[in-house]
C-alpha cells in the first residue's frame, strides 16, 4: 500500500500548492481526483508517481515499477512510435519479445492510426496520447497514474482504455487517474478525492451506492440546495 503521509508540495518559494495531503493507495483499487483548475491535481499525481518529491512530509510504500501518463505527453520526440516504445521496454528491463507483444496488442487495441515508423512529432493528437497511453501499460506495473487519460481519444479508444485499466486493477494494480469529463461509466471508480486549494477529501462511498447530479440552478438557490444535499447525506463535488 502506497500512503501519502502530511504531504506539502512548493515551487521554489512559492506557496504551497498541496499542503497536509494523506492518501492510501491499494492494490487493485482504482481512485478518481477531481477539482478545479489550479487546485493542485496535477501536484498531487506528481507526487504520488515520484516524477517529484514533496517538500513536506513523505511517501511511503511506492511500487517498484510505476506508469505514468502526465497531463502533456513531449510529442516532440524525433523518435518513431515503435523505437520509443522498444526503447521504453529495454529501459524496464523486459524482454524484446514481451515488448513487441504486448506493444502490439496495445497498438491494435487502441486503434493507432499513425505511422509507426515516422517521428512522434508528425503525430495527430490523439494518435500521440494513445502512445502516453501505450508507454505507461507496456510492462506490469504496481501503481498506475493517468492525468486526464481520455484527452484527444476518439469513443472507441475511450471505451478501450476503460477496459485496460480495469485488467490493470484486476491485476493488482493501483490506479490512480484524473477525470474532468466524468468518465463514470467507462470505469469502476473505488474512491473519490476531491481536492481544492491543495487539500484532499476522500469519500470512500463504493460508486453503486452513489448518484451524481449535475444542476444548473440559479445562484440565489445554491446555497438552500446545497443544505438540502447535505441533509440527506450527499456532498458537494468540485469541478
Amino acid at each position: 500500500m502506497l500512503r501519502l503521509e502530511g504531504v506539502g508540495k512548493r515551487y521554489g518559494r512559492g506557496p504551497l500548492v498541496l499542503a497536509e495531503v494523506d492518501l492510501a493507495l491499494t492494490a487493485g483499487q482504482t481512485t478518481v481526483v477531481r477539482g478545479r483548475n489550479g487546485s493542485g491535481k496535477s501536484t498531487l499525481l506528481r507526487v504520488v508517481a515520484g516524477v517529484c518529491q514533496p517538500s513536506l512530509g513523505r511517501v511511503r510504500g511506492r511500487p517498484a515499477q510505476v506508469g505514468y501518463v502526465p497531463e502533456r505527453f513531449p510529442a516532440h520526440l524525433r523518435l518513431s512510435p515503435i523505437g520509443y516504445l522498444r526503447h521504453l521496454g529495454a529501459v524496464r528491463g523486459q524482454s524484446r519479445a514481451a515488448t513487441e507483444a504486448r506493444m502490439t496488442e496495445l497498438l491494435t487495441r487502441l486503434a493507432f492510426a499513425g505511422e509507426p515508423d515516422e517521428p512522434m512529432n508528425r503525430l495527430s493528437k490523439g494518435n500521440t496520447q494513445k502512445i502516453a497511453l501505450a508507454q505507461a501499460l507496456l510492462a506490469p506495473v504496481g501503481l498506475l497514474v493517468l492525468d486526464e487519460p481520455w484527452t484527444g481519444l476518439d469513443t472507441t479508444a475511450a471505451g478501450v482504455l476503460g477496459e485496460l485499466l480495469a485488467e490493470e486493477a484486476a491485476r493488482g494494480a493501483a490506479v490512480l487517474l484524473i477525470d474532468h469529463e466524468e468518465h463514470h461509466e467507462l470505469i469502476r471508480r473505488d474512491r473519490l478525492v476531491e481536492i481544492a486549494q491543495g487539500r484532499i477529501r476522500v469519500h470512500d462511498t463504493p460508486p453503486e451506492d452513489l448518484v451524481e447530479l449535475t444542476l444548473r440552478v440559479p445562484a440565489r438557490a445554491a446555497d438552500t440546495l446545497r443544505a438540502t444535499a447535505r441533509e440527506l447525506g450527499g456532498t458537494e463535488v468540485t469541478r
